[in-house]
């Protein structure tokens, strides 16, 4: 008999007029990975951070090991054991390793009101090292890693022998190959422990694979739940579909042609631009091409992405768009280049902002006559996105960090399009988002390329660089290794030899 460990009853939240929960009823037990699927928006995040004291629902109970559980914050809920690693970063800047680690905590190391920082480190590093990732320090500060290396730290951070309840939502998109498995090897050894774990993913291998039992949402509800031996039915992905969106959705996500024909006229140059380990590299990107770019983490195609945006000044070499150089993010956005960042709550998106603002943001000199903006131009041009991107709102004037993070990524798109952008570089355009979304971004990728935009397309999915790419650049350590023209013959296969 299982033992029951979380169980939510009548669960309803509100965000203004937009409901995101209804009544929702679920049970989490030890020993198990219950995975949640839904699309963007159906309310898997939104309870889960409910129950890691993250925000408080509108109505309805918890219960944790059989007591009402209301907590106050994520460090409450994580001193009684119920930890969440959340999608986008969460982090804390100008802060050491150690100090990331055992944030909220730092009593555990304290005598008389002084904190021995010695056993700090020491154990913040003992613990890295548990999880086979010595070569990240305690030490260091946190600001000399990047997205990836982050996601690590909240991991060790979120798990500790206490932990009763890990929540994983959407991390492993963040992750390389090695990193995933990591975290499998974990989540798996905690359900082994008799703890319970709660999986949230975009991706249904991942979820077929790893999770013991999975809970459907849909709209804020819940349409049903699945054990195992359902799960392992031959048509259970489709079956999942069709129960997250109410419709079926076809296998056929990506470019039916395999013409990676293209205008002469050149978009975009990067001339023998140099910058730190990437040395003398030259790209040439034509209107009406998507040029892809593939590798492993680290291998210096998202530098590459923010050099070509001017986000990075190159030591060396030029970025030129018709014939004038781009040396900053403004100059570039003005010459209609745009840019959307893999790292999407500190770059891409103000979270503290409005739908609106953040859609209408790069266009503000269109929109100005004089001095004077034009707010019902603002809104006219925002609800037109709105509208055209199915976003999930209440109205333009609801706050970006009320929305998930796939409509979350819809702003991030709305806004160039918005703008009119010639040329927009997609760095992990699809990460963190449901199956309906990926189907309409890459719809919309197509149609960009038949409206001749050019688009430099960085991708850790080798199925979608081959799925949408004219060309495909493979990159290892800052190196180009390989170019692969469209092929309807090429594998991923083809393409893992140059990235390892």
């Amino acid at each position: 008999m299982e033992q029951l460990m979380i169980e939510v009853k009548n669960m309803c939240k509100n965000f203004g007029p937009t409901k995101a929960l209804h009544n929702v009823d679920v049970k989490f037990y030890r020993g198990q990975i219950r995975g949640l699927v839904g699309e963007n928006g159906s309310g898997k995040s939104t309870i889960t951070s409910i129950i890691a004291g993250m925000q408080k629902a509108t109505s309805g109970e918890i219960f944790y090991k059989g007591e009402p559980w209301n907590p106050g914050s994520m460090v409450e809920a994580q001193k009684a054991g119920i930890s969440m690693v959340l999608q986008e970063a969460n982090t804390i800047s100008n802060c050491t390793i150690a100090e990331n680690i055992f944030a909220g905590r730092f009593d555990e190391f304290s005598k008389f009101g002084f904190v021995n920082m010695k056993k700090v480190n020491e154990e913040a590093q003992r613990i890295l090292d548990s999880f086979n990732i010595s070569h990240i320090k305690a030490l260091d500060n946190i600001n000399q890693y990047g997205f990836e290396e982050r996601k690590l730290v909240e991991i060790v951070r979120c798990v500790s022998e206490d932990t009763d309840v890990f929540v994983v939502d959407e991390t492993t998109t963040a992750l390389s190959l090695e990193g995933r498995q990591l975290l499998y090897k974990l989540i798996h050894r905690l359900k082994d422990q008799g703890k319970s774990v709660i999986f949230i993913s975009h991706d249904m291998d991942e979820i077929l694979e790893q999770c013991t039992h999975l809970t459907v949402l849909r709209d804020g509800e819940i349409i049903g739940h699945l054990d195992r031996n359902e799960m392992d039915m031959p048509n259970a992905e489709q079956v999942i579909r069709y129960m997250m969106v109410g419709r079926e959705i076809g296998d056929s996500y990506y470019r039916e042609d395999y013409d990676s024909s293209h205008s002469e006229k050149v978009a975009l140059e990067l001339k023998n631009v140099s910058l730190g380990a990437i040395k003398d590299f030259s790209l040439t990107l034509h209107e009406g091409e998507i040029i892809g770019f593939g590798g492993l983490s680290g291998c210096g195609m998202h530098e590459i992405g923010r050099i070509a945006f001017g986000l990075e000044k190159p030591e060396q070499g030029t970025v030129e768009r018709n014939g004038q150089k781009i040396t900053g993010c403004h100059e570039a956005i003005r010459s209609g280049i745009g840019y959307i960042s893999k790292n999407r709550d500190m770059e891409a998106l103000i979270l503290e902002g409005s739908i609106q603002d953040n859609i209408t943001l790069p266009s503000k000199t269109e929109l100005s006559k004089a001095t004077f903006i034009s707010p019902l131009k603002e809104k006219k041009m925002a609800d037109k996105e709105i509208e055209a991107f199915r976003i999930k709102c209440g109205d333009g004037k609801q706050w970006v960090n009320t929305l998930s993070g796939g409509n979350k990524q819809k702003v991030s798109f709305a806004k160039w399009t918005a703008k009119g952008s010639d040329v927009i570089i997609m760095d992990c355009p699809t990460r963190g988002v449901d199956i309906g979304v990926k189907q309409f971004m890459y719809e919309l990728i197509n149609e960009m390329k038949k409206q001749g935009k050019a688009i430099i397309l960085i991708s850790e999915e080798m199925s979608e660089l081959i799925g949408m790419a004219d060309k495909i650049i493979v990159m290892k350590d800052f190196l180009i290794t390989k170019e692969f023209m469209r092929n309807k013959d090429l594998s991923e296969t083809d393409m893992i030899e140059y990235m390892i």
